[in-house]
């Protein structure tokens, strides 16, 4: 009898033979009485011939009898090593158990079994894979999971549990069915801001619910449609209603059964309550233990939601607690800190409202700081990705939305830095002339800390290396405090022996102070102590005039790289120059009238065919495209892109003379300028076309972009020759301060 099947895999309706592999080369070692051979099924009958027809060719029958079928375990598995072909091994191997269950092999000497089994693949019974697992455990291979229904259970990624949200809990399945139904006939929504569920859109709803209707309709927008679960939380907790069901991004919001109309201020009862109190952490809305209090004066709804929170707060929590150790320990150390953001667009916890936090703390300064001993108080750039790599997991501690008065915000944030080396703050979307550049430069100033991000949406700043929790900094500075008056009294009992031995011996009055408390004294009364006015200026002008000479020397460096540029574009220049000669003019040049002139002009103005100069300008190809012209007319029209008057007429004239026509005029055109050429009357077309005088296509290449190339340097090299000229005239200005301050002083 067959084990009963798995409920992960179903055995397949026709199982496969066993391979030769795990019972032996062949199968019917396993058969002690061979049956004759049964004929081939399609011998027995053989079917009549059918007629031929043109459709397509049907796919040949599988062969599943005989050695084909028996495959190796990965064949026929697609995707390779993924979890679906590790699912296929698996439902081969149960149709192997289930079809041939192992039967016992008769007694044999090993070399018999050696002979016959060349390859065995050692399959355990369930109890000895059981302990094997329990006694080394090993780590668990796919296939495990045939033999171990706790291991096969394992292998399944389950889905998390869906809960059930407060109206489904509250509202009976009918009732909530039926204003399913009426929502899906609403036409007409209130629509959130982009600061999230406002006052505004609060007094939308309850407007709805003034006129009678039981349901009211809110579209959200981003950042909060980025999280519909944490949006309906946000309205039920507003306005005490139950969001009966979300079509997209629109929630349907219930006003109740026992809702009352002309309500102050938010409409809480006493059920929904106890659902916040599930939903939202605890929280204190004092900012310190000395009773300070928070002002909101943003909203109404706000306060509202601030009383009947504390109310909720003060009832004893007699449910059990929810959530991770790590959930917790953060809502915990969030709750410590000031009271929370209820508006927040992403999950719990929720952080710290800023806005709420207290403008101005009496008497906070900036903390001391002191970095231990050889350690480099910036940050590499190693150290800087790590801390922003750290950083991305962490949850948002505050949310800020104003740019000035955060002395509130920097308690906090020191607060914060004694249990974490990051604080992570959010901007808050929706608010008008927030600047997030403002924001992180007063708490970089208020706090001391680093900013290592800074963006539109988030400001995580890095409490430094030299960060010193608050009983600690307290700690060093009496320490320091004592080491000083320490100092102090071994200075004064030094001077009572020196003055008792002078006394008493007759010793010089002259006393040296090397080594002593008062030459350090002096040193820190003359070099640290000591600085007047005078002096810092003079220390920040010798700063800039070494900023100015090193400034000088790199670009006098740089102005040197530019000139040997343009020496080796002049010498290739000079190289290609002295490949091609100028054709000289001809002294016997035919005469033309001036209505000559004229007409051959007004026809070289209506001519469609033309010769374009490009940025090669002037080479061989040039010359016989114009003698291909005067082939059959007898004026060609030549058309350059120069602007400089004096490029164009030395183009015009070198065309004249190197193809020996005469020069009509030289037009200006709206982009460009035109050059008439007529081939004159005793005009013999050339034995060769080319002139073997100028330079190539090729040549004429290189000569365009050398010459684009040692303009384009030089250029660079007055340009850097005026910063030269700049840098020594404010360099002898700074020269001249300092010479004069160091004269008054």
């Amino acid at each position: 009898m067959a084990p009963p099947p798995l409920p992960l895999f179903s055995p397949s309706p026709k199982p496969p033979p066993p391979p030769p592999w795990l019972h032996g080369p062949s199968t019917q070692t396993h058969n002690p009485s061979p049956s004759p051979a049964a004929p081939p099924p399609h011998a027995e009958a053989a079917p009549p011939n059918k007629p031929r027809h043109h459709g397509p060719k049907p796919a040949p029958a599988r062969h599943t009898g005989g050695k084909a079928a028996a495959k190796p375990l990965t064949a026929g598995v697609p995707g390779g090593r993924t979890r679906r072909a590790v699912l296929g091994i698996i439902r081969r191997v149960r149709s192997l158990e289930l079809s041939d269950p192992p039967r016992p092999f008769p007694a044999r000497n090993d070399a018999a079994a050696a002979a016959v089994l060349p390859f065995h693949l050692p399959v355990e019974p369930r109890e000895q894979f059981h302990e094997a697992a329990v006694k080394g455990k090993p780590r668990a291979v796919p296939w495990a999971a045939a033999w171990d229904e706790g291991l096969k259970v394992a292998l399944r990624r389950e889905k998390k549990a869906r809960e059930p949200t407060r109206a489904e809990t509250e509202l009976a399945a009918g009732e909530l069915d039926r204003l399913r139904r009426v929502a899906r006939g609403m036409g007409r929504w209130a629509r959130a801001k982009k600061a999230g569920v406002t006052d505004e859109v609060v007094g939308d709803l309850r407007r709805e619910w003034a006129r009678g209707e039981e349901l009211a309709a809110v579209r959200i927008v981003e950042p909060l449609r980025r999280n519909m679960d944490r949006a309906r939380e946000i309205l039920e907790i507003k306005t005490g209603g139950l969001v009966v069901w979300t079509k997209g991004d629109i929630h349907f919001v219930y006003r109740g059964s026992n809702y009352q109309q002309n309500t102050k201020h938010s409409h809480y009862f006493m059920s929904d309550a106890q659902n916040m109190k599930q939903n939202v952490p605890t929280t204190q809305l004092e900012y310190s233990n000395e009773g300070e209090v928070l002002t909101n004066a943003n909203s109404k709804a706000d306060d509202a939601f601030q009383e009947k929170y504390q109310s909720i707060c003060g009832q004893k929590d007699e449910e059990p607690v929810k959530g991770t150790l790590y959930e917790r320990e953060v809502n915990r150390l969030l709750d410590s800190l000031g009271p929370q953001f209820v508006d927040w667009w992403w999950n719990t916890p929720l952080p710290v409202d800023a806005d709420l936090l207290p403008e101005f703390v009496p008497g906070f300064k900036t903390p001391f700081r002191q970095c231990p001993p050889g350690v480099r108080p910036t940050l590499a750039d190693e150290e800087l990705t790590y801390l922003r790599k750290l950083a991305r997991p962490l949850p948002t501690h505050f949310a800020l939305g104003r740019n000035t008065r955060l002395q509130g915000l920097a308690a906090a944030i020191l607060k914060l830095w004694e249990k974490s080396l990051i604080a992570k703050i959010a901007v808050k979307v929706g608010i008008q002339n927030t600047n997030n550049e403002q924001m992180a430069w007063n708490l970089k100033h208020l706090t001391g800390g680093t900013v290592i991000l800074r963006n539109k949406d988030f400001i995580i700043l890095y409490r430094g290396k030299d960060f010193l929790p608050g009983g600690v900094a307290q700690t060093v500075i009496q320490r320091e405090a004592q080491v000083h008056d320490e100092q102090v009294k071994e200075e004064e009992a030094r001077l009572k022996a020196v003055d008792s031995l002078q006394m008493v011996g007759g010793m010089s009055s002259e006393e040296s102070s090397v080594g002593t408390f008062r030459e350090y004294q002096n040193f820190q009364a003359d070099h640290v102590h000591g600085n007047t006015e005078n002096s810092n200026t003079i220390i920040e002008l010798e700063a800039e005039k070494h900023r100015l000479e090193k400034e000088l020397k790199d670009q006098e460096w740089k102005l040197s790289i530019l000139n040997k540029k343009i020496e080796r574009s002049n010498q290739a220049l000079a190289k290609l120059h002295n490949s091609w000669s100028p054709s000289e003019e001809s002294a016997d040049k035919e005469l033309l009238t001036e209505e000559e002139k004229a007409m051959f002009c007004r026809i070289g103005r209506k001519m469609d065919g033309l010769v374009l100069l490009g940025r090669r300008g002037i080479f061989d190809g040039v010359i016989e495209e114009i003698h291909q012209h005067w082939k059959h007319k007898e004026v060609v029209k030549v058309i350059t892109k120069q602007n400089q008057a004096r490029q164009i007429m030395y183009t015009a004239n070198l065309l004249e003379v190197e193809t020996g026509g005469i020069l009509i005029a030289v037009e200006k055109l709206p982009t460009s300028h035109s050059i008439i050429l007529y081939r004159g009357k005793n005009y013999h077309r050339p034995e060769k076309s080319s002139s073997s005088n100028l330079l190539t296509k090729r040549e004429a290449l290189r000569r365009s972009i050398e010459v684009q190339r040692r303009g384009s340097v030089k250029y660079f090299a007055r340009e850097r020759q005026k910063s030269i000229l700049d840098l020594k005239r404010r360099l002898r200005y700074v020269a001249r301060q300092i010479k004069y301050r160091t004269s008054r002083s």
